[in-house]
């Protein structure tokens, strides 16, 4: 097992490609992407033996933008018999030189890529994974604890029922949803489907434990781009008072919480209210993603607020190189001003053609 899968949007595996070739290289691992036009997945083959395993442990996960999922794989599992599928599994597993590490693997996904094809696989994986698990802890896996720190999950993906690759992830450094997909409940009270955005960028990007330290009722917010409110509905769900700026209405239930201020203006020239902290600016405006990325990097140098999230808009083309930019363009105008910051970003299940980006100023 000497290659990585990693999953994607469909029609961001060019993106995902250069993206783990980069990264693997700065860790001085080198190998090539195999890349199938929206397929929703990358194969990295690694030159040297026992590289895919070491990217999988050392390269953090959460560094990654355009990846949902990133797994030590073997070859393409070919010509699977529908009589008997799990033998082959079984013995990829067994003849693994990991095999002893892979006794202690805690879960089991059996999975396919998300795409519209791939979808009808959906169920013959759901009907496959009991058999397949009642296999594996017959043969001494999935016996593991999730606190152990090579603790492992194992991972089946089919890309036909005729074909898979089998492999597996390490807990301490993955995505640990099914298909690397954070699935979420659209809100019926919640003013546009947008709001699942913000929603899934507080889950990802700040710990569970310390959510309502980082967002609670005693801090103020602004949402640039606020109108109908998707954003700002997840901050007033969550105490904050909000400023919300744009020249468009807002929904009337936000108004109706007394939790909201709206400012008709230009997000661009916006300025919070005089001797009032503002802790969190949000920002969802459609705008060249250059000019959002100076945007928020003034409103922090400025003092202005401590902490955002927000999206960066891709162009059709060079999406890879206009982040790296616009990421290099913040952390630059920050370092300059000798800030400490925390900076992420990641291309959220329910981003589209935008990423979306997490900063977080250090005492």
């Amino acid at each position: 097992m000497n290659k990585l899968a990693l999953y994607c949007r469909i029609g961001f595996e060019k993106e995902l490609a250069a993206e783990i070739t980069d990264k693997a290289s700065e860790r001085g691992v080198f190998g090539f992407a195999r890349v199938e036009p929206n397929s929703g997945y990358v194969i990295f083959e690694c030159y040297q033996a026992g590289e895919a395993d070491r990217l999988a442990q050392e390269l953090p996960f959460d560094q990654l933008i355009f990846a949902r999922q990133m797994i030590v794989v073997s070859d393409l599992l070919q010509d699977l018999s529908p009589e008997d599928r799990i033998s082959p599994i079984l013995s990829q597993y067994r003849q693994s030189e990991l095999a002893k590490k892979l006794k202690n693997s805690t879960e089991l996904f059996v999975e396919t890529a998300d795409t519209n094809e791939a979808k009808e696989l959906s169920g013959f994986c759901r009907k496959f994974t009991v058999p397949l698990r009642n296999a594996l802890k017959k043969d001494g896996f999935l016996q593991g604890k999730d606190s152990h720190k090579s603790a492992v999950t194992l991972h089946v993906f089919f890309l036909q029922s005729t074909a898979c690759y089998v492999g597996y992830s390490y807990n301490h450094n993955h995505s640990p949803y099914f298909m690397g997909i954070q699935r979420l409940k659209f809100p019926a009270d919640a003013p546009s489907r947008s709001t699942l955005k913000l929603e899934e960028a507080i889950l990802t990007f700040i710990p569970k434990q310390k959510e309502s330290q980082y967002l609670n009722e005693n801090q103020y917010a602004v949402d640039l781009g606020a109108c109908p409110g998707g954003w700002t509905y997840q901050l007033v769900k969550r105490g904050l008072f909000v400023y919300a700026v744009d020249h468009g209405k807002m929904a009337a239930s936000l108004h109706e919480t007394g939790r909201i201020e709206h400012c008709a203006e230009d997000g661009f020239k916006f300025q919070p209210p005089k001797r009032r902290r503002i802790d969190w600016l949000v920002c969802d405006m459609v705008e060249q993603p250059s000019r959002i990325a100076q945007l928020i990097a003034k409103w922090l140098i400025n003092g202005w607020c401590h902490a955002s999230i927000f999206n960066l808009k891709l162009p059709m083309k060079k999406r890879y190189a206009e982040v790296k930019e616009c990421l290099a363009m913040i952390e630059q105008a920050l370092d300059k001003q000798g800030l400490k910051y925390k900076l992420k970003a990641k291309h959220l299940y329910h981003d589209r053609e935008e990423i979306t980006v997490y900063l977080y100023l250090l005492p």
